[in-house]
């Protein structure tokens, strides 16, 4: 063996063993508080409820209008039906005063239910409604239904001379401009979008508590609104498992906490440990305390997975970290791996020049030893 392979080897093998030294010590995890280490956890066959969901983006609601039939007081649109009524209508001019009082009667009565308004009457594009030939068009767009009906009775009353009409409006179209109901995403900004009615924020709200800030928004635009609220897709509330590479970067994967997730879950939701796993992993669950407070969770894999001891199956909570370590000996020698790795190149190249250079002057030798032996056969 050449001296630099040597060298090279020897050097290796010192940096493995301290290495493999350097790892076991430093395997020790930070506890927190020696009080949170005391408190009952939630396992598998002792699971919580969690607490009153509050809604974050990017969750979605499935809201649903159980009454938005629209304010009394809503103006009116194109588009609306009117239901109107007229009891007295225009006075009949009969003609003849000679007519005897029986055809009169007869005729007034034939020609009367022409002139009553009873029926729905569409208000146009351009604002009014069309009561016919004899009582003309009224705008009524932009305005209530009781400011139409007072509006139609003065136009009989100023325009036609009825006294005193027997008049009734009333809007057929009862739902409100666009409907609420359907999916709708909390956006960044912690709002969702109500369509034409604007947005509301709910973020950090509870479920009821977003009932009640859709129906208070509603109530400018709604006659006495009433909602449905519930979560489509809990998008917000999530946990982390992470996988130490050996070396080679950590692989972070989120999954949705449900609320009902143990160690066991989130382990197979990733397809188990992986060939560079080993089966030191922890539970790193996020204190309000601050970064010096760490309230860390040890898991016994072998326990949980062989022997069916749920005491370190853990019930996963949102936000915590599931930190899975990697195998000693595959990480130390990733780590030899990359850090001898230039080393060898160097060397390597070294010795392909060197070889190269042996071979380069054997072959010179060979060649001057060549002609020197043929010149002395020349000239004996």
């Amino acid at each position: 063996m050449e001296p630099m392979n040597r060298v090279a080897v020897a050097v290796r093998c010192m940096s493995l063993l301290l290495l493999l030294q350097g790892l076991t010590g430093c395997v020790a995890v930070q506890k927190g508080r020696p009080e949170l280490a005391m408190m009952p956890m939630p396992r598998e066959l002792d699971k919580i409820s969690l607490p009153a969901y509050r809604v974050e983006p990017p969750d979605i609601l499935l809201i649903e209008a159980v009454n938005q039939a629209r304010r009394a007081d809503e103006p009116l649109r194109t588009g609306d039906e009117l239901q109107i009524q007229i009891a007295d209508g225009i006075p009949i001019d009969l003609g003849d005063p000679d007519l005897d009082p029986i055809e009169k009667q007869v005729r007034l009565d034939f020609e009367r239910q022409f002139k009553v308004i009873n029926g729905p009457y569409l208000v146009r594009p351009n604002g009014y409604v069309d009561l016919g030939p004899e009582y003309g068009v009224i705008r009524v767009a932009s305005l209530t239904s009781d400011e139409a009906e007072a509006a139609i009775a003065q136009h009989l009353t100023e325009k036609l001379g009825l006294k005193a009409p027997k008049l009734s409006v009333s809007l057929m179209t009862l739902a409100a401009k666009q409907p609420v109901a359907g999916e709708h995403l909390v956006r960044p900004d912690g709002t969702v979008s109500l369509g034409v009615y604007g947005s509301v924020y709910v973020a950090g709200l509870t479920l009821s508590e977003v009932k009640f800030a859709v129906e208070n928004h509603l109530q400018p635009h709604i006659e006495q609104p009433e909602v449905n609220v519930d979560v489509v897709a809990y998008n917000s509330k999530v946990y982390y498992v992470i996988t130490d590479g050996g070396g080679f970067g950590e692989q972070v994967v989120t999954r949705p906490a449900t609320g009902n997730e143990t160690v066991l879950d989130a382990v197979a939701s990733i397809n188990g440990l992986s060939d560079v796993s080993s089966k030191r992993m922890w539970i790193a669950r996020p204190a309000p305390t601050g970064p010096e407070q760490a309230q860390i969770l040890e898991i016994d894999w072998t326990a949980i997975a062989a022997r069916g001891i749920t005491t370190t199956n853990y019930q996963v909570l949102p936000g915590d970290r599931i930190y899975i370590m990697a195998d000693h000996m595959i990480a130390a020698d990733n780590v030899m791996t990359k850090l001898f790795a230039p080393i060898e190149r160097i060397v390597g190249f070294s010795l392909l020049g060197t070889s190269a250079y042996r071979q380069f002057k054997f072959i010179n030798q060979q060649n001057i030893g060549g002609v020197g032996g043929g010149g002395g056969g020349g000239n004996p």
